[in-house]
């Protein structure tokens, strides 16, 4: 990681793009990638896509999702409380005590998620948190004194907590599921072009808004660009720390490598060339099993349409839907070297069925 490159990370991971609401990190990204890339697709929901080689009729998608877990303000109390409902997989137990920012067509209000002392709470009765309990106080007296801020129901709400680096090995933070994926298909796109390989297909670098209400920005995007090959990334759990089983969730160690996914959604022959790659280039890797569907935007690109060859390369990370989550920096270069490897090595018009 370079300095240019460690600009971008730091920028787009700290910018706030909750699900629904991605476009300003989108025009961080796109910024970015535009050197590297010959045209621009963003459709009407925001999903945005670099390109390379338009005019190639065999078309190969790397995929990351841009959008992060957040909050909306959903119900605002005559004496200034707000209570929240999720927008994606929102931990309600991390809440209490923490910072939020609140966003308005004003701009940002600042909040916090108040919790009562612990003085005052009966420890054999008191509640945990959740969606009936936790409130956000921005130090307004009362309802009015809200609405005149500029909040009102439905404004988004994200924790404002930021990028950092811990023991030179590890990045972490909120949203690197799954800003960390733009960041390294954009890395990957840099690469081809500072490196001045030409592909002799078409490349479609997509950063799918929605992905954690439904993958609903990767369904949109690959019926319109009908892929031949979709290459996706996104995080999957380390499963080393307290409190994960391996037998339920695989044996999983950020800093090990990449992770490759097995599962019906992923296309085995695909599979077959990326682990092909990874042994080739000696490139370390990890393998996953998962049952019925990926939960991640694969399986959007999988099953649209006609079907497109699909596989899924993960990222370990540790402490997910949190705002520490963790990422190792080898993982990181080393899934942008894997995909990067893989788009060399591939060619033009391949044809992956198992019956021919």
């Amino acid at each position: 990681m370079d300095k240019k490159s460690k600009e971008f990370l730091y920028e787009y991971l700290n910018n706030a793009s909750p699900t629904g609401f991605e476009s300003s990190g989108q025009q961080i990204w796109l910024d970015y990638i535009k050197p590297y890339i010959s045209d621009q697709i963003v459709d009407v929901y925001g999903t945005a896509v670099g390109v390379i080689n338009p005019k190639a009729t065999y078309k190969v998608v790397i995929e990351a999702h841009a959008d992060e877990i957040s909050w909306f303000v959903n119900y605002i109390t005559d004496d200034g409380y707000i209570y929240v409902r999720r927008n994606g997989g929102s931990d309600h137990q991390i809440a209490p005590s923490k910072r939020v920012n609140i966003h308005t067509e004003r701009g940002v209000v600042k909040g916090v998620f108040g919790w009562p002392a612990i003085h005052v709470r009966d420890a054999a009765r008191e509640e945990a948190p959740s969606l009936k309990n936790i409130f956000i106080d921005i130090g307004a007296a009362n309802k009015k004194e809200v609405e005149d801020l500029g909040v009102h129901v439905g404004c988004v709400i994200t924790f404002e907590d930021e990028l950092m680096e811990m023991n030179k090995q590890w990045l972490v933070g909120r949203a690197l599921d799954n800003r960390m994926g733009g960041f390294m298909i954009a890395e990957v796109a840099r690469r081809l072009h500072e490196n001045k390989k030409k592909l002799p297909y078409g490349l479609y670098v997509v950063n799918a808004v929605q992905e954690e209400i439904g993958l609903r920005g990767a369904e949109m995007i690959s019926r319109r660009l009908k892929p031949d090959l979709a290459i996706c990334t996104d995080v999957t759990h380390d499963t080393q720390s307290p409190m994960y089983n391996k037998r339920e969730s695989g044996n999983l160690k950020a800093g090990n490598g990449p992770v490759v996914c097995y599962g019906p959604a992923v296309q085995n022959n695909v599979l077959k060339m990326v682990i092909e790659t990874a042994q080739k280039r000696k490139i370390p890797f990890q393998r996953q099993a998962v049952s019925r569907s990926t939960g991640t935007d694969t399986d959007s690109f999988a099953y649209s349409a006609e079907g497109v060859a699909s596989a899924l390369i993960s990222l370990p990370l540790k402490y997910m839907h949190t705002t520490v989550e963790m990422v190792h920096k080898d993982d990181v270069e080393n899934v942008i070297n894997l995909i990067y490897e893989f788009l060399l090595q591939l060619k033009p018009g391949h044809d992956f069925r198992y019956i021919k």
